[in-house]
């Protein structure tokens, strides 16, 4: 299948280390929660899937990052994950990261690559 680019979001929804959006996508047969944030001037997007015990990160929706911005939290768990590859840095999720998800932003908006099980 190729792969072809589905609109998440305008790129001015995401402010750098603000709240994310929120979005949904097909994983292993199944319809999962994703979102997206920038950082370091980019969009990055993860499935919305804790590394430890499979929630999402969330407690209030979009909102992903610890209160010093640099990393992303699991409200239920306290796991933490580094933003810029979804690697786990602290916490319960004991190595295990998220899974990223490879986005494209172009002419004013995020998108989702799509036609790829496997994403980045």
């Amino acid at each position: 299948m190729a792969a072809r680019a589905r609109l998440i979001c305008a790129s001015s929804a995401l402010e750098e280390g603000g709240k994310g959006v929120r979005f949904e996508v097909p994983w292993a047969g199944e319809t999962m929660p994703a979102f997206v944030v920038r950082y370091d001037g980019r969009p990055v997007a993860y499935l919305n899937r804790c590394g430890h015990v499979p929630v999402e990160l969330d407690f209030n929706a979009g909102e992903f990052f610890d209160l010093s911005g640099l990393y992303f939290v699991c409200a239920t768990h306290g796991a933490l994950y580094a933003p810029e590859s979804g690697a786990c840095v602290g916490g319960p999720c004991a190595g295990r990261g998220l899974k990223r998800l490879a986005v494209l932003e172009r002419e004013g908006n995020v998108y989702l690559i799509e036609g790829n099980e496997t994403y980045e």
